[in-house]
């Protein structure tokens, strides 16, 4: 496996015009994210430690607080949030301080970004009010990056944030990039202003092809070759699965089937439960776990209620990822019911632990799961389907180790996180470093 990945960095660093055994080292960056760290999104946690940890100089910067209290953060999360820069950090009158000290000291900065809001185009007069509080932000971005001497800027997603990070390029003058991830972003292109976005970026890294796909329709061919695929993945070292005795129970018991994500309309909890009714009708045993907070949930629980799913349908609220990853571990089955979407870390996590995934056909998630062999797909919003896909795992257990095992092992091979953050850090340095060694700064 580790002599395909170097040969493929190696095909990637050919076609790229640099020779793979040139030692490269990547620009000092500076990661811009809308909210760090976050309960919903670990996977930049993985990836910023990750990368520093071969040997990758990167800051973080959020343009929100952190989803919880200080206190209330996991030890490693706190360290980050300790050394994380925050846009808004509460404190507006020093926000305006260093907004007016950039306007005094670095008025080609501000005339350049007023300029590219100015000239946007497709921007209503409300928006473009909106764009210049992007502004605002953008300007404080690209100071805290001037003095911390961060050469690179890298965004993940194509909304709000992108804006931000675009803006910081077009009034610094700093280089930047993207990794998009959708669905949001791909169904509302032109409301994001994805196009323009895209380019101006000088890479862009994608989380799928379907991703690719979706921006090659947006760019011109001539730019299609700074589009490239970067999987996301999981830790198959970590996330093993529980031992016989630990899994063990007996068939007679009720299948234990698990749901995590945020309780909203996209994520089609209510398909699920539709399929969950039609199953305890056809006298399927089953106990289910919806795992996750959103507005959806008082609408989810009614229907529960008045289905007289209670004795089958629990929900725990939003758990930390530790306590989600123990539910998944021991879990029969894991449903995903998503309309949109772009490939789930969640499904990685499960298909890690070698437990059965039903999902839907949609965006990504073919790429990860293949039908029949690594898990069962059924068409989005159809109850009928995923009821009878779910009945298929839950009632055969030599279904659910066959599954199980094939999904490990695709984890393994294709969505293995240190082998993918390796060839990460590898286009990192392709695509911004200097054959010449940096000198170290301190954090």
């Amino acid at each position: 496996m580790n002599t395909l990945f170097r040969r493929g960095m190696d095909e990637r660093s050919a076609s790229a015009g640099q020779p793979s055994d040139t030692p490269l080292q990547a620009a000092r960056m500076g990661y811009l994210l809308s909210q760090y760290p976050a309960i919903s999104h670990t996977f930049f946690l993985q990836e910023v430690l990750g990368l520093r940890a071969r040997g990758m100089q990167i800051e973080t910067a959020s343009v929100n607080r952190p989803d919880r209290a200080r206190a209330e953060l996991p030890a490693i999360e706190a360290a980050e949030a300790k050394r994380t820069h925050y846009i808004k950090d509460g404190k507006p009158v020093r926000a305006l301080q260093r907004l007016l000290e950039v306007v005094v000291t670095r008025p080609d900065v501000v005339l350049r970004g007023l300029w590219a809001v100015l000239t946007m185009a497709g921007l209503g007069v409300k928006e473009r009010g909106f764009w210049l509080f992007y502004l605002a932000e953008a300007l404080l971005v690209g100071r805290w990056m001037e003095r911390r001497r961060l050469k690179h800027l890298h965004v993940h997603f194509g909304g709000p944030v992108a804006s931000v990070g675009m803006l910081t390029s077009m009034a610094w003058k700093i280089p930047w990039s993207l990794t998009i991830h959708g669905p949001e972003e791909l169904l509302n292109a032109e409301s994001h202003h994805l196009r323009a976005k895209l380019s101006r970026a000088k890479f862009v890294f994608c989380i799928s092809d379907f991703c690719r796909s979706q921006l090659c329709a947006l760019t011109p061919q001539s730019e299609w070759e700074k589009l490239m695929v970067v999987r996301l993945g999981v830790d198959p070292l970590v996330l093993t699965p529980p031992s016989r005795g630990e899994a063990g129970h007996l068939r007679e018991e009720a299948a234990k089937l698990v749901c995590t994500g945020r309780l909203v309309t996209e994520k089609g909890h209510r398909v699920l439960l539709e399929a969950i009714r039609l199953l305890r009708e056809r006298g399927v045993a089953l106990q289910v776990t919806l795992i996750g907070g959103g507005p959806e949930r008082e609408s989810l629980e009614a229907y529960v209620h008045a289905n007289h799913l209670t004795k089958t349908v629990s929900f725990t609220g939003a758990l930390s990822h530790e306590q989600t990853l123990a539910w998944v571990r021991r879990a029969d089955v894991f449903a995903l019911a998503s309309f949109a979407e772009g490939i789930p870390v969640a499904l990685m996590e499960a298909m890690s632990f070698g437990v059965p995934c039903v999902s839907t056909s949609v965006a990504g998630i073919p790429e990860l799961i293949r039908h029949g062999v690594d898990g069962l797909l059924v068409a989005p919003a159809n109850v009928l389907e995923l009821a009878n896909a779910l009945e298929s795992v839950a009632c055969d257990a030599g279904l659910r180790r066959s599954l199980g095992a094939s999904a490990r092992q695709r984890i393994i091979a294709q969505y293995n996180l240190p082998l993918n953050q390796e060839l990460l850090a590898h286009e990192f340095r392709l695509k911004t470093g200097s054959p010449m060694r940096e000198a170290a700064f301190s954090a």
